[in-house]
């Protein structure tokens, strides 16, 4: 078989490490900064990096839809990025991590109720295993931590949403996937930066530890990241494209307890493995029901 067959599937690998990892530099970025002005700080570079490619790349620079761009920028990298970064200033990197990437199981909940998609067979058991992880994973019985895991659950809704209004821009207009995602996220950084000029904090402390954590969530994270999640949405199922999901939240479990020496608790243990199990389900059940092979 040609080498070229599993560049596709390599790259979703890359992807899950380099997605996993970013939790880390997140949560270094908010160590030594305020949370909103690190969310700003690797938002707004990234956009303004991603437009500047399009023309270079001879992609219409002009948006479509520019309002359903801009409140699709606001859910997925305002609200998003906004909110995990509040929860990674009280909260562990590997539990925001696991509570962030549960926007697949909000986002089949939404697209039920907004867009009249129905859940079927699977789709039902990995919404009940899933919502049964999250509970022990946010241990609602333990006031501590419970506003982190909130934040963290909010920044999920808010990508699933985002990803709602999406489908519907998609419905609508055919648009080019680099420009969509150039745009919202410099349209999603704008009320990141309103919000980082009026809140209180002492700023950034510019030390090693920032500058790489901003290099790495500006650069790799979000420019790098994007461009190689374009690729493989164009070069498989997106179905199968979303086996990296199950791979992003344990890498960042992972890496948060080797360099940071995060611990969890046995429920927190528990509700990650059923979480892992949830995803792995969706994934099951979107490949049985879409059985085309990948380029």
């Amino acid at each position: 078989m040609r080498l070229s067959r599993y560049v596709p599937v390599l790259t979703l690998a890359a992807l899950a490490v380099i997605w996993g990892y970013s939790w880390i530099p997140g949560k270094l970025g908010v160590i030594n900064s305020n949370a909103f002005v690190f969310a700003a700080a690797r938002t707004l570079p990234a956009g303004v990096l991603l437009l500047t490619l399009l023309p270079v790349l001879g992609r219409p620079l002009r948006p479509k839809a520019f309002w359903l761009t801009a409140i699709v920028g606001v859910l997925q990298v305002g609200g998003f990025v906004g909110l995990i970064s509040a929860a990674l200033v009280a909260g562990g990197a590997g539990h925001t991590a696991m509570l962030a990437n549960s926007w697949q199981f909000w986002l089949l909940v939404l697209a039920w109720w907004f867009l009249g998609e129905r859940l079927r067979g699977g789709q039902w058991l990995a919404v009940v295993v899933a919502l049964a992880g999250l509970v022990l994973i946010v241990e609602p019985w333990r006031l501590h931590g419970v506003l982190s895991s909130l934040l963290a659950l909010g920044a999920a809704v808010s990508f699933a949403a985002g990803a709602v209004v999406a489908k519907v821009l998609r419905r609508r207009h055919k648009v080019d996937l680099l420009s969509l995602t150039a745009w919202q996220t410099f349209l999603g950084s704008v009320p990141l930066v309103v919000v980082a000029a009026v809140s209180p904090g002492d700023g950034i402390q510019w030390n090693g530890d920032f500058i790489w954590s901003f290099a790495y969530c500006v650069v790799i994270s979000t420019a790098l990241g994007s461009l190689l999640w374009l690729y493989t949405l164009n070069a498989m199922p997106a179905n199968m494209a979303g086996i990296g999901t199950i791979g992003t939240p344990v890498v960042g479990v992972l890496a948060s307890w080797l360099q940071l020496d995060e611990q969890l608790s046995r429920p927190e243990i528990a509700g990650m493995v059923l979480v892992v199990i949830a995803l792995g389900l969706l994934v099951w059940w979107g490949l049985r029901s879409t059985k085309a092979p990948y380029r």
